[in-house]
């Protein structure tokens, strides 16, 4: 299992990015789908997840700004970044966890100028 992780960009304060995260081969009894994020000099904190039933969750620092969503063929991902604040400069990493293992992406850079 691969996955691909694409829409990184550079993006002024207040500006909106789309994360796109392909999945390639099989993912069975996926458990969570969930985006992290990493700065320069700090640790790798986790931003979004699609529980395994559907439910959503963020972080406090982006509620209300950001949204995970599934694509409808089950091997895609999202993240729409709207309000983007120069905090949210890092790379974007998206991981599947299922009942046996996990997945990461590559990881995407996000850079938000003020």
């Amino acid at each position: 299992v691969q996955l691909q992780a694409s829409g990184g960009g550079l993006v002024q304060a207040g500006g909106s990015l789309r994360l796109s995260c392909v999945f390639s081969g099989s993912v069975f009894s996926i458990k969570s789908m969930n985006w992290y994020r990493q700065a320069p000099g700090k640790q790798r904190d986790l931003v979004a997840t699609i529980t395994g039933f559907g439910g959503k969750i963020y972080a406090d620092s982006v509620k209300g700004r950001f949204t995970i969503s599934r694509g409808s063929g089950d091997n895609t991902m999202y993240l729409q970044m709207n309000s983007l604040k120069p905090e949210d400069t890092a790379v974007y990493y998206c991981n599947v966890v299922t009942v046996v293992s996990q997945y990461w992406g590559q990881g995407t850079l996000v850079t938000v100028s003020s």
